[in-house]
């Protein structure tokens, strides 16, 4: 019996079945980015309003990238290139320092627009199938438009600070641009900031943008690709999932009883996300 082929590289000498034919989405163009987003807006919760405006100061906390609204648009007199306009949208809390010890957190909502250009190709069918849900006039009105996509982390809040009212800036997003599924998330009104104080966030944002469009390709085929590793937790006692079994398997931590000698800095997206860990 010939050995099986897993997927992954093959060398020349393997022995191809048969040639067939998928239909799947071919990637045109793509790229990434490291974004540093400075100065962005950020709007509480109206019950934390008031702590902010009596905070002495800030200290960055965590952020969640709840969903990225993402549009696609050709640029004239530049065939099969488009702009993918992206909005994306967070759920950020901080540590606001009054004049107690112990810091409060504060939730709020911060949003970052964001514009790349790509090549797509150009495609002159339309494409309609049984599973398409619902149809609307922006549908029909992108029918040959490739299809982007946007594979985000979340973000590193990297600063935050609080400015006065009268030194403020007139580019803010507007509060009534927010769907309303956003809003419906904090489980509660955001304030806007007109009173008071506000305040200003840093982000590190890592994303990666693809536009791709459906085609046929023929490639080659081996056999029928069949699972290997056997369907765990269908009954029986696993040692593995007693809870002394996994305290055994877990190494001595001995880091934490003896300090190092040196500290080392974050220097990986884990590592400086989760920097209370740094220098272990």
């Amino acid at each position: 019996m010939p050995e099986k082929i897993m997927p992954g590289p093959v060398d020349d000498s393997r022995c191809i079945r048969e040639a067939v034919c998928i239909h799947t989405k071919k990637i045109f163009d793509s790229c990434k980015d490291k974004d540093c987003i400075e100065d962005l807006r950020f709007y509480p919760k109206l019950q934390y309003v008031d702590v902010l405006n009596r905070a002495v100061s800030l200290k960055g906390g965590t952020a969640k990238l709840l969903y990225v609204y993402v549009d696609v648009e050709p640029v004239t007199f530049n065939r099969g290139c488009y702009t993918v306009d992206m909005r994306f949208f967070y759920q950020v809390t901080l540590q606001a320092y009054l004049c107690t010890p112990s810091p409060v957190t504060v939730e709020g909502l911060c949003v970052f627009d964001k514009r790349v250009l790509l090549f797509g190709s150009e495609g002159g069918a339309r494409v309609f199938s049984s599973d398409t849900c619902t149809v609307d006039s922006q549908c029909l009105r992108t029918g040959n438009a490739p299809i982007a996509v946007v594979e985000a982390v979340d973000p590193i809040v990297l600063d935050a600070k609080l400015v006065d009212v009268c030194g403020c800036r007139p580019c803010d997003c507007d509060l009534c641009e927010i769907p309303t599924f956003i809003s419906d998330y904090f489980d509660g009104d955001l304030s806007s900031g007109e009173d008071g104080r506000r305040v200003y966030v840093t982000l590190g944002q890592f994303s990666i943008v693809r536009l791709e469009r459906d085609t046929q390709l023929l490639i080659p085929v081996y056999d029928y690709c069949m699972p290997q590793k056997e369907c765990s937790g269908s009954g029986g006692t696993d040692p593995a999932q007693d809870p002394c079994g996994l305290f055994r398997n877990i190494s001595f931590p001995v880091g934490e009883f003896f300090p190092p000698n040196t500290v080392s800095r974050c220097e990986t997206y884990e590592e400086t996300k989760n920097y209370c860990k740094c220098g272990r």
